[in-house]
């Protein structure tokens, strides 16, 4: 099967929040568990200026997600954070590199952003190799960053320069 990439629709929000209820969606993201839906159809369908969010589809199934927004301030106009996640039974099937590949594309040949930047923590070992085979490279790392599992985890900050 073929991972196809579109942009996120306000009608992927039932979708979305099956991909955000996932046990490794969970542990790999900051979200919490117990995602509600009302929130992501209210999320879903706001667009922030500068937010660029796009969905892999397989079979016409939305299994994951990336969202990218460029910075506000004058002085940062060149970069963007990205996150994502990619549903637990579609993980290791190219759905997040396509993802990837479609949000670089977009900053690189669409927007000329010159920083890509992102969080990922530092036991994600499947995210790092996505990251780093991407161009990302680890900046320094955020102690204690989040509480996970009960107790509290580091994350590695990674940027793409261009």
């Amino acid at each position: 099967m073929k991972v196809q990439v579109r942009r996120q629709e306000p009608e992927d929000a039932e979708a979305l929040h099956d991909v955000y209820r996932q046990p490794k969606v969970i542990w790999g993201t900051l979200q919490l568990p117990y995602p509600s839906l009302h929130a992501w159809k209210v999320r879903g369908a706001q667009e922030p200026k500068g937010m660029v969010r796009l969905v892999a589809c397989m079979d016409q199934r939305v299994v994951g997600n990336i969202a990218m927004w460029t910075m506000t301030s004058e002085r940062r106009r060149h970069a963007a954070e990205i996150a994502m996640a990619v549903h637990d039974d579609w993980q290791g099937k190219g759905c997040g590199q396509a993802l990837m590949a479609a949000v670089l594309d977009r900053a690189d040949n669409w927007m000329d952003l010159r920083r890509i930047e992102l969080q990922v923590f530092t036991d994600n070992e499947p995210g790092l190799r996505l990251y780093k085979s991407c161009g990302f490279e680890v900046e320094g790392t955020y102690r204690k960053y989040a509480y996970r599992d009960g107790q509290y985890a580091d994350v590695y900050a990674m940027a793409r320069l261009r």
